[in-house]
């Protein structure tokens, strides 16, 4: 039996579906600044830090790089408390997302620094500057520009899994959808618009990046 589709059904949920969209991107926001954050210092940590925090470095990147992102979200949402440390859930999103792109981040920006130039390094120590001061006002800023496009990928990535933190109730895009869904049971249109939307969200995302890239790159500085 083939079912007659009904797009005007979900007009009356336009607000729900346009918190959704809010959500979605006050995640990916916050998220990527606080993962590209953790990145920097992660990668900082395992070129300059002792022994043994290297090997926690390590360890955090391979531990996230390794398991599924909504494991760990279920982890932090819902087994933390029982340590004590209870978040809501936008917080608890948010921190999941930072630390998911953070260790995916982490080995990324230390390629970056891997490849560039011995010349630099070099240069900077003829301005008498120390190997932790050449990384961050001489070695950071270029390997971050060789490496960006391969973030904006990784944090493209990152949006998309962020669909998961609808399962512990964040009102996401896809919490939107499934809400709209469980009222009007028209699930073909309301899960059509949605993927409609991420795309248009992704394509948007990359075009930011972009922007972003090709200002860090005229300027040499961070945005």
């Amino acid at each position: 039996m083939i079912q007659s589709f009904d797009f005007g059904a979900l007009g009356d949920y336009s607000d729900v579906v346009l918190h959704g969209v809010t959500i979605t991107l006050l995640l990916i926001t916050v998220g990527t600044t606080l993962g590209l954050a953790v990145s920097i210092l992660c990668t900082w940590a395992r070129l300059f830090c002792p022994v043994w925090v290297r090997v926690a470095v390590t360890f955090y990147v391979e531990f996230i790089r390794n398991t599924p992102f909504l494991i760990q979200l279920f982890f932090i949402f819902f087994g933390l408390p029982q340590l004590g440390v209870s978040m809501s859930e936008m917080t608890a999103a948010i921190v999941a997302m930072a630390i998911n792109l953070g260790a995916y981040g982490t080995e990324i920006v230390r390629a970056g620094v891997q490849a560039t130039g011995r010349g630099q390094w070099e240069a900077a120590a003829s301005l008498s500057m120390t190997r932790n001061q050449a990384f961050w006002r001489v070695v950071l800023m270029p390997a971050l520009q060789k490496m960006w496009p391969t973030l904006s990928s990784q944090i493209v990535i990152v949006m998309m899994g962020s669909a998961v933190v609808s399962q512990i109730a964040v009102q996401d895009l896809t919490f939107a959808a499934n809400f709209i869904q469980s009222r009007t049971f028209r699930a073909f249109e309301i899960y059509f618009v949605v993927t409609a939307i991420y795309i248009v969200l992704a394509a948007l995302v990359r075009l930011a990046l972009r922007l972003i890239g090709r200002w860090v790159l005229a300027t040499g500085e961070m945005p």
